[in-house]
Parts: C-alpha cells; sequence; structure tokens
C-alpha cells in the first residue's frame, strides 16, 4: 500500500478552482465556444454513497465514498480511488477532470473519472479494508463496468484492493470480467510494466525535456520529493540513465547526498524498514521543505498537491520541473516559476505513464492475451515521447508554458469530439 506523505502549507486554493484556472487560460486560447465551455467545466456525474461495514469489533462504522465521472465521450472513464482521511467532493472533482485531459494529452480512448472513500486505511485491518472495498464496489454496481467506468488503484490502495473489486464485481455479474478495473496483480490479468509504469513515465518525460534545455544526464543531477511507487521507480531508472539523485524524501523526512544516493540500496532499506527511508544512513536527513529549494538541474515532485506555492516558488533553484504527482504546482505560482524561466512538465502529461499502461491492462484483457513487459515499455515510451513534443509544439505554436499547452491538446480533443458526436 502506498504512504500518505502529510500535506504542506497550502495556499488554501480549492483544487476544482485550480484545475479550473488553468483549463480557462487554454479555453481563451483556443477560442472554446461558451457552449462547449459549459459542457466541459461540469462533471457528468457525482456519486456519493454511505458504505455500513462490520468492523474488527463487532461495531458498524459508516463510510463516505465517492465516485465522480468528469467526461466519458471519448471512451470509458478512467481513475484511481483513494482511501484517505481527506478525501472530499472537491478534490474528486479535480482529479476527475484531471484524468479527462490526461487521457486526452496521451490520446487513448478514456474519458476521466476519481473516486475515493474517506477513511484511514493504516488503523484498519486487511479485513475491514476488504469489507470496504466490497460494500463500495456493491454500491456502485451500476456505475463501474468495462465500457462504463475503470477505477484502479490511487492513493491508499494498490492491486489487492483492485482485486477485491474485481472480484466482488464478478461475482455479482456470475462471470470472471478482469476488464472492470486496472493495477490488478498479474495472476489475475494485471499487465506487466503496470507497477513501474507511472515512474518510467516521469522518467521519459524528463530525458525529452532536459533534451530540450540541452541538459547532458550523466552531468544532471535531481532531487525527488516523495519515494512511494511513483517517486522511487521514477529514481531508479533516472538514476540507471546516469542522472545523479542528490536528494529523496518520504513520509520520514528528506535525505541528501551531494555525491548521489545508491537508489537500488535506499530502495531495499525502506523494504525492510516498514515502507519508510527513517534512520537511512547513506545521506544526510535535511528539513523536508529544504530538498524542494535545492541547487539541482531537475526537481521531481512525486508527493501530494499543492507543494510547489507562492510561499516557495520564488526559491526554486531547479531549470526544470517533472510533477510525478497530480497538482503539486499550485495555480498561482505557475507565473512565478514561467517568469523564473523554469520549464515545468506538468502533471497531465509527465504522470500519464500509469494510464498509458493501463489501458495496455485493459486493451489485453479485452483480447485476452497477455503482453511481454518489453513490448509494454516500448509502447509506453513512444506514446509518452510523442505526448511530449506535441505538447512542446502547441506552446511554442501559442507562446504558452507547458502546462497551457497540455491542456490546450486535451481540451481540444475533447471539445472536437463533443462537435462532431453532437446530440444536446
Amino acid at each position: 500500500m502506498s504512504y500518505i506523505e502529510p500535506a504542506p502549507i497550502k495556499d488554501k486554493e480549492n483544487p476544482f478552482e485550480s484545475m479550473m484556472s488553468r483549463f480557462q487560460v487554454a479555453a481563451e486560447h483556443l477560442g472554446l465556444n461558451a457552449q462547449i465551455y459549459n459542457v466541459l467545466k461540469t462533471p457528468t456525474k457525482q456519486v456519493i454513497v454511505g458504505l455500513p461495514v462490520t468492523m474488527d469489533n463487532g461495531k458498524i462504522e459508516v463510510f463516505e465514498g465517492y465516485r465522480v465521472i468528469h467526461s466519458n465521450i471519448l471512451g470509458p472513464s478512467k481513475g484511481g480511488i483513494r482511501y484517505a482521511l481527506d478525501v472530499n467532493l472537491d478534490e474528486m472533482k479535480a482529479l476527475a477532470a484531471w484524468m479527462t485531459w490526461k487521457c486526452a494529452v496521451v490520446d487513448i480512448p478514456f474519458g476521466g473519472a476519481k473516486g475515493g472513500i474517506k477513511c484511514d486505511p493504516r488503523s484498519m485491518s486487511a479485513g475491514e479494508i476488504e469489507r470496504l472495498t466490497r460494500a463500495y464496489t456493491m454500491a456502485l454496481q451500476e456505475i463501474f463496468g468495462p465500457d462504463r467506468d475503470i477505477p484502479a488503484p490511487d492513493m491508499g490502495t494498490g492491486p489487492r484492493e483492485m482485486a477485491w473489486l474485481m472480484d466482488q464485481f464478478s461475482r455479482s455479474n456470475g462471470m470472471t470480467i478482469n476488464a472492470v478495473v486496472t493495477g490488478k496483480p498479474t495472476v489475475l490479468g494485471g499487465s506487466l510494466g503496470r507497477t513501474e509504469a507511472t515512474g518510467r513515465g516521469v522518467m521519459v518525460s524528463t530525458l525529452v525535456a532536459m533534451e530540450k534545455l540541452q541538459l547532458n544526464p550523466f552531468k544532471a543531477t535531481c532531487a525527488i520529493q516523495g519515494f512511494g511507487n511513483v517517486g522511487s521507480w521514477a529514481a531508479r531508472l533516472l538514476d540507471e540513465r546516469g542522472v545523479k539523485i542528490i536528494s529523496l524524501s518520504d513520509i520520514s523526512g528528506a535525505y541528501y547526498n551531494k555525491n548521489g544516493i545508491n537508489i537500488d540500496e535506499a530502495m531495499r532499506y525502506r523494504d525492510a524498514n516498514n515502507g519508510t527511508l527513517e534512520g537511512f544512513s547513506e545521506a544526510e536527513k535535511i528539513p523536508t521543505d529544504e530538498l524542494l529549494l535545492l541547487e539541482v538541474d531537475v526537481l521531481v515532485p512525486a508527493a501530494v498537491e499543492d507543494v510547489i506555492t507562492i510561499h516557495n516558488a520564488h526559491n526554486i533553484k531547479a531549470k526544470l520541473i517533472v510533477e510525478g504527482a497530480n497538482g503539486p504546482t499550485s495555480a498561482k505560482a505557475d507565473k512565478i516559476l514561467n517568469d523564473l524561466g523554469i520549464l515545468s512538465v506538468p502533471d497531465i502529461l509527465a504522470n500519464a505513464g500509469g494510464v498509458t499502461v493501463s489501458y495496455f491492462e485493459w486493451v489485453q484483457n479485452r483480447l485476452g492475451y497477455k503482453w511481454t513487459a518489453e513490448r509494454v515499455n516500448r509502447r509506453s515510451d513512444r506514446i509518452m515521447k510523442d505526448a511530449f513534443n506535441n505538447v512542446y509544439e502547441t506552446s511554442v505554436k501559442y507562446n504558452v508554458s507547458l502546462r497551457i499547452a497540455a491542456y490546450i491538446v486535451a481540451i481540444d480533443k475533447v471539445a472536437k469530439t463533443y462537435e462532431y458526436r453532437g446530440g444536446f
């Protein structure tokens, strides 16, 4: 199960409004008509469910669950399920919209969705989490489906929860339906390459962006905030390609070694130490906030949203930011980074490797045929490179940041699909 890093000081921005502010700028550049604008800014469906669960002590506790479908115009909606205490409707709406733009920017036939349950999975037993997951699946039985809405893991969930969800949905339908969910264990139809897919997409985005900035990977330094699935795989894959990782952080704090951190060793230590780097002696511990302000070529925020804000953006020294997390840069910080000349590869592009391989998993489940890891990686890398180059060319054409260019690419695709399909 992925760790949950404590939330940093935020700009007090509503996440949906933060997403919409970027959406609005992109819509203006496109000259999007008001009718399509109103359609695209409004989620297609918002579901809130109460989930009674019998706890291990025999008491019944009721949890609140959400599923927001932002759009299904490009195909079935796709998005993760988050288990965390701070899950709320505004966050779900923002993340569902981000998924729509993310799928569109890498040109895969999915719409965007997001789900979550307000709970603390770290304080619950495996049995309690299983009963909660099955209750959530039953409550959303009419929403989920391989051709309707396809969940995936997110913060606080993983292959185990996806297996329970698939099993419960399959039982209710009287047949095994692997394609209802992605991020499953490989024995249940999960794709090879899925575990490292998001981190691999971050690596590909980083290397293509470094090429544009004429940064030599073998002479470049990098700091990575977050050492969960995305951060650790991005670190390992960048390290393998010559980039020196000099700082890492996780829930236990930030770690720094100017000579470079041995990533394989750090991952082994974390896995043997209850999932944290607490006590990692191969690097010096530094204040967590300092990692973002280090003098490095590449900064990868891969933990939680709103960590680069108006409070610290002026002091960032990296030449390149590659967003492994969803929404790590607040809308108000965008202009500051642009004025500093820092190139930011936005979340909807940089971390789209995960949904790309999720799409491959769904395709394999539908075909009943398994691809090799080499084929998965080769196709995913090509999609990520093509998406980056398309966004980069759009940023040059409209003279805008990569973030606004990514929104332009995504919104243009979804808007044109609405116009062609019509039917309002």
